[in-house]
C-alpha cells in the first residue's frame, strides 16, 4: 500500500512558466523562448533538467535530496544502475550544470531480485567547508559485509561520497567511514556544523540509529540505536519502525515515526505473510548538546525506545485499523510540532490499500487533527508542508484527479481542520509521479523535485517552484547528456 516511493497514475501537466522575456512555456516538451540574459530569441527549452533516472528515483523518506545555498540549488536523484546523480541550477545566471555521477551503487549491480531495488536513493548535505556529500546505495547491507549486530541484512551497501572540491559537483570520491548496514538515509547539519546521519541499520528487522560527525563528515562515530527492533512473544512478528528526522529548535532534532509489525512469512493478516503493514503515529525529540531524548512534554526517554515505551510516552495518534506510511514533521512559530501522516483503509491488497495524507499537530497540551488534506479523497496522496501556526499551513501535495497526477498547493487557516486547493504546480497524463520533501532553504523558483515516470528507465526529473518547473535550454540539456554518459 504505502509504497516507499510515491508513484501516481499517469498524468497531464497544466501549467505555465513565465520566462524573462515574458514568453510562456506551456505543456510541450520543447519550446522557443528566453530563459535568461544570454538566451537568444531562438533558444529552445525542455521543462525537465534530466531524463536518465531509473526505477523510483525520488522519495520523501531519503532527505534532503536537494539544497539551496548561495543562490544555487543542488539536486540529486537515482540514475542508471541506481547510481546517485547530482546537478545544480544557478538562479542568478539561469544556468544548469550536470547531472554528474557521484558514486557507484551495489544495488544496480547485484545478481537476481527485481530489476530495481529503489532503496538507495541519494541523500544530500553541504558541510561548513562547502563540500557536497551524498549518502546512497544501501538496502540493509549484505551478509558478505559481516555480522550486523543491530539487525538483519539484505542487499547493497550504504556508502558516502563527497565532492573533491567545495561547491563543485563535477568530481567525487567515496569515504569509507559509515557502516554498510543501512538504508533510508536522512542527514541533518546542526548550527555548529555537527552532522547527524540517521538510517535503519539493516533490513526490516533492524534498529534505527544515528552516526555523528564533528569534522565535516570526514569521520563518524559508531552507530547509536534510538529505536529498538525486537521479537514479539504474542505474535509471529517483530517490532519494527519507519522514522523521519528533521531540524527542531536550536540544538534539537525532531523525530516522527510509525510502527511496522513485521510479520513472519508464514503469518500475517489473512495469510498474506509479510506485508508493509504499519500503524499509529509517534513523536519525540533529541537534544544534541545534552544527548537527552524526550517526548513532546519534555519527559525523559531511555534509548533505544521500545514499542512499550513508545506507546506509553510518545504516541501522537492511534490509527486503529487504518494502515499508515510515515511523512514529514516540522515546528510552527511557537515550537509546536506538526506531522504529516499517510493513512488508509486495508482493502486486502498485499500492501493494504491507498493511503491519504493527513495533518496532526500539538497545541501545547494535546495532539489534534488527523483530517485528510483532500476531503473525501480515497486515492493515493503524498506531500510535504510549510507551517507558521495552526492558522497558516501550506501543503504541496501530489494526488490523482480525473485520471491525471497533480501536484498542487493546499492551504488551511483553521487549525488543519480543512484545506482548500490554491494553485496547481504540475499536471501530467500518461505518466506517474514520485516526489521529494520540500527543498532545504528553498528558493521560490525551486521547492521540490518531481519525477515523471512513463517506464522504468529514461525518467524525466523536474525542479518545480511556485510557478511550475524550471526549464533548461536544449543545448545545455544535450551537453549534460554527453557529460553524464
Amino acid at each position: 500500500m504505502l509504497k516507499r516511493q510515491f508513484l501516481l497514475k499517469k498524468t497531464q501537466l497544466a501549467f505555465s512558466v513565465a520566462l524573462m522575456s515574458g514568453a510562456v512555456l506551456s505543456g510541450c516538451a520543447m519550446q522557443t523562448s528566453k530563459a535568461g540574459p544570454t538566451a537568444s530569441e531562438n533558444t529552445q527549452f525542455v521543462e525537465y533538467f534530466a531524463d536518465n533516472a531509473v526505477g523510483n528515483p525520488l522519495a520523501i523518506v531519503q532527505h534532503p535530496a536537494a539544497i539551496h545555498q548561495n543562490g544555487i540549488t543542488y539536486v540529486s536523484y537515482q540514475g542508471p544502475k541506481e547510481d546517485p546523480f547530482v546537478a545544480t541550477y544557478d538562479h542568478r545566471t539561469k544556468e544548469w550544470k550536470g547531472p554528474f555521477k557521484a558514486g557507484t551503487s551495489e544495488l544496480g549491480r547485484r545478481d537476481g531480485g527485481k530489476k530495481f531495488d529503489n532503496h538507495g536513493k541519494p541523500t544530500m548535505l553541504i558541510d561548513n567547508e562547502g563540500y557536497v556529500h551524498i549518502f546512497y546505495g544501501g538496502h540493509g547491507g549484505h551478509k558478505s559485509d559481516g555480522h550486523n549486530s543491530l539487525g538483519n541484512t539484505h542487499v547493497g551497501a550504504n556508502k558516502h561520497a563527497v565532492s573533491k572540491r567545495p561547491y563543485d559537483i563535477t568530481e567525487w570520491e567515496d569515504l569509507d567511514n559509515i557502516t554498510p548496514f543501512g538504508t533510508y538515509n536522512q542527514v541533518v547539519k546542526m548550527d555548529n556544523g555537527d552532522i547527524y546521519l540517521f538510517f535503519r541499520h539493516g533490513a526490516h528487522r533492524s534498529d534505527w540509529v544515528y552516526q555523528k560527525s564533528v569534522d565535516n563528515g570526514r569521520t563518524f562515530s559508531a552507530p547509536v540505536s534510538f529505536l529498538k527492533h525486537k521479537r514479539r512473544t504474542d505474535l509471529k512478528a517483530v517490532d519494527s519502525w519507519y522514522a523521519w528526522v528533521g531540524k527542531g529548535e536550536g540544538d534539537n532534532l525532531i523525530v516522527s515515526y510509525d510502527y511496522h509489525i513485521c510479520w513472519d512469512s508464514d503469518a500475517g493478516r489473512d495469510d498474506r505473510g509479510h506485508t508493509p503493514e504499519r500503524h499509529d503515529l509517534y513523536f519525540m525529540k533529541f537534544n544534541t548538546q545534552t544527548n537527552e531524548w524526550s517526548n513532546v512534554k519534555g519527559e525523559a526517554l531511555s534509548l533505544p525506545v521500545t514499542k512499550e515505551m513508545a506507546d506509553e510516552k510518545t504516541l501522537a495518534m492511534k490509527t486503529g485499523e487504518l494502515w499508515t506510511f510515515n511523512g514529514t514533521s516540522h515546528l510552527d512559530s511557537k515550537g509546536n510540532p506538526h506531522i504529516a501522516i499517510n493513512a488508509g483503509v486495508d482493502i486486502g491488497q498485499k500492501a493494504g490499500g491507498p493511503k491519504q495524507t493527513r495533518h496532526v499537530w500539538w497545541d501545547g497540551e494535546q495532539w489534534l487533527g488527523g483530517e485528510k488534506i483532500i476531503d473525501g479523497y480515497e486515492g493515493v496522496s503524498r506531500g510535504d508542508f510549510l507551517v507558521n501556526g495552526p492558522e497558516d499551513i501550506r501543503y504541496l501535495v501530489a494526488y490523482e484527479k480525473d485520471g491525471d497526477a497533480v501536484l498542487s498547493w493546499w492551504n488551511s487557516n483553521n487549525n488543519g481542520n480543512s484545506f482548500s486547493e490554491s494553485s496547481t504546480v504540475l499536471r501530467k497524463e500518461n505518466a506517474s509521479f514520485a516526489i521529494t520533501t520540500l527543498i532545504e532553504n528553498a528558493h521560490p523558483e525551486a521547492q521540490m523535485l518531481v519525477a515523471e515516470k512513463e517506464s522504468d528507465e529514461n525518467i524525466k526529473i523536474y525542479l518545480v517552484g511556485e510557478d511550475g518547473p524550471i526549464p533548461r535550454s536544449l543545448t545545455s540539456f544535450k551537453s549534460s547528456n554527453n557529460a553524464s554518459m
